[in-house]
């Protein structure tokens, strides 16, 4: 049964199924070498009253999303090919805000430390040249106009940022669900081609997509 609300679908974007819309801006960071080793630095900011929402009833231990240096530190430990490099938190008036950095061995390491189910990405090709293909929303999300109200009020002033640079020359494409290339969402930034590219999408615009959201690196 199809749910009545966006489904995000990238691992590290994933953290949004838990409160179908949870104040949240993330950044990716994604830095490839000529021999498929590179490093990745995540960034994401957690709303203040979404964080207390984890610590109800007792259960401050069981935070909604990683927010400490040990929860990377566990997920680094099932990913052999993961290491974390470093980590730090601060505050702000209304935000938690998660820096980490971690290296990884060579591509296979990095989409599984992104996409663990490899059900919403794909890679192919290698260091030299290749292309990596992520899902961050499926199509066919039905509209509910008090639920898009919610959405566009408590995601106003945050984003989805991916950025990747290369070797040599790479570029980056959005896409929605039928491949179309998405050139013309209101208050993106992208940068398709270099040495480095990169996009930045508004929360809303992402959460709220009925014909899905789809990022391409190639290089």
């Amino acid at each position: 049964m199809k749910k009545n609300r966006p489904n995000i679908q990238l691992a590290v974007l994933c953290f949004f199924l838990l409160f179908f819309s949870s104040c949240l801006g993330v950044s990716i960071d994604i830095a490839l070498d000529q021999k498929g080793s590179g490093n990745i630095t995540l960034e994401y900011q957690i709303s203040k009253a979404l964080d207390a929402l984890g610590k109800l009833d007792g259960n401050e231990r069981w935070n909604t999303i990683p927010v400490g240096r040990a929860d990377f530190e566990r997920t680094m430990d099932r990913l052999p090919g993961m290491k974390l490099t470093s980590f730090s938190s601060k505050e702000d008036k209304n935000d938690l805000i998660i820096k980490a950095k971690m290296e990884f061995d060579d591509l296979n390491s990095l989409m599984s430390f992104l996409d663990a189910s490899g059900l919403s990405s794909s890679l192919s090709g290698d260091a030299r040249s290749g292309r990596i293909f992520f899902a961050l929303i499926e199509a066919g999300a039905k509209s509910d106009p008090a639920l898009d109200k919610l959405i566009a009020e408590i995601s106003e002033t945050y984003s989805v940022k991916l950025s990747m640079s290369f070797p040599n020359n790479g570029n980056i494409k959005i896409t929605n669900g039928m491949g179309r290339v998405l050139s013309d969402i209101p208050g993106s930034v992208i940068i398709p081609s270099g040495k480095k590219v990169s996009c930045s999408l508004p929360l809303y615009a992402v959460l709220s997509s009925a014909e899905g959201i789809n990022v391409e690196f190639q290089w």
